[in-house]
């Protein structure tokens, strides 16, 4: 097959990296594969050397003749390349793919990377999504979100957990929390740390680690001094060695308020790390975490839930390794091979 991934940029968030390692294995497979960027050239993961990265345009904050002008462009590579399968991901980056190919021969699929019902221009999307070929979403809880002739075209996908990650660890671990996510709105390290404040009196020996770049990180630091842990929250940035690098932290703690499902606590967990997770509204967290035997579910904004399910996996040791060693099976659950499979038999047959 001729497949070209649409993507904004490959700069490091959950989308773009299903993207990588799907366009890695479908052209280990013999795809011919490209990976079209509407906004930006940047790649931080590394890609099969047979994978073509082609970057069209840059961040267009909001402007409508930059907008227009990626529209332009994607509408002109699809019409070069008429037996390409196309595959979009991240809702404004469908919107444009689906707007770009109208009239034309391409497949379009696109696919729902986060909490629907979060879009702020939900009926625009719903109308133009009329016209894709195909969707994938990432839960059912997710497609049951749209209306009922787009959840007819759909497919349920989860993500895939890439090849090579690092060996499960099952030494004595060391007494730091990891957090890894953007640090935007959407991830609520504040709650995180409000949560780590109150765990942090019980257990003064542990630091808290969070793993990303973000507008907040300013307003989160004065919120550590506020609470009087700014000596044990270290601030990592991006780290493209964060998985060696966590894999004997004592825990894995996600907070969002929403997501769709979560790289970070995918790959955390095949890790063996022991993990707590906000309960997200459309099911991603709960798709990975079987509450008290591979992990911990929080209600999504609670923080005393939040503490508690830290002091837990700190103070009883049992259940934090008994959570661990059943976390790493995640690795059969959604193997790289077995969800890119789904993938590209979906893309095939889609007509």
């Amino acid at each position: 097959m001729k497949i070209v991934f649409v993507v904004s940029a490959l700069h490091g968030g959950g989308a773009e990296r299903v993207v990588a390692t799907l366009a890695s294995r479908c052209a280990q497979s013999g795809d011919e594969v490209t990976i079209l960027m509407t906004a930006g050239d940047a790649c931080v993961y590394p890609l099969h050397e047979r994978v073509k990265v082609l970057s069209i345009g840059q961040q267009s904050h909001g402007n409508p003749l930059v907008q227009l002008g990626r529209l332009f462009r994607l509408r002109r590579y699809f019409k070069m390349h008429p037996d390409s399968r196309i595959v979009s991901f991240s809702t404004s980056i469908n919107l444009f793919t689906i707007v770009a190919s109208l009239g034309l021969k391409n497949r379009v699929i696109v696919s729902e990377r986060n909490d629907p019902n979060q879009c702020r221009y939900k009926v625009l999307r719903n109308r133009i999504y009329r016209f894709g070929r195909g969707f994938v979403f990432q839960t059912k809880e997710a497609r049951a979100h749209f209306p009922a002739s787009i959840q007819r075209k759909g497919i349920v996908i989860p993500n895939p957990l890439r090849k090579g990650l690092p060996a499960v660890y099952t030494g004595v671990r060391e007494k730091k929390i990891a957090a890894a996510g953007r640090l935007e709105p959407q991830k609520n390290h504040r709650l995180l740390l409000e949560a780590f404040a109150g765990f942090h009196k019980k257990y003064p020996e542990y630091t808290l680690h969070l793993f990303g770049e973000g507008r907040l990180e300013g307003p989160l630091r004065e919120k550590a001094v506020m609470l009087q842990i700014e000596n044990y929250v270290i601030f990592e940035g991006f780290r493209s060695d964060i998985l060696e690098t966590i894999r004997t932290y004592d825990m894995y703690v996600l907070s969002s308020d929403y997501e769709g499902i979560s790289n970070s606590l995918m790959e955390a967990m095949a890790l063996g790390l022991p993990c707590v997770a906000t309960d997200c509204p459309i099911g991603g967290s709960a798709l990975c975490i079987r509450h008290g035997r591979n992990g911990l579910l929080v209600p999504a904004g609670n923080r005393a839930a939040l503490q508690a399910a830290m002091e837990k996996l700190a103070g009883d040791r049992a259940v934090s390794a008994r959570v661990g060693k059943h976390a790493a099976k995640i690795r059969e659950r959604f193997a790289e091979e077995k969800i890119a499979d789904r993938w590209r038999s979906y893309i095939d047959g889609e007509n």
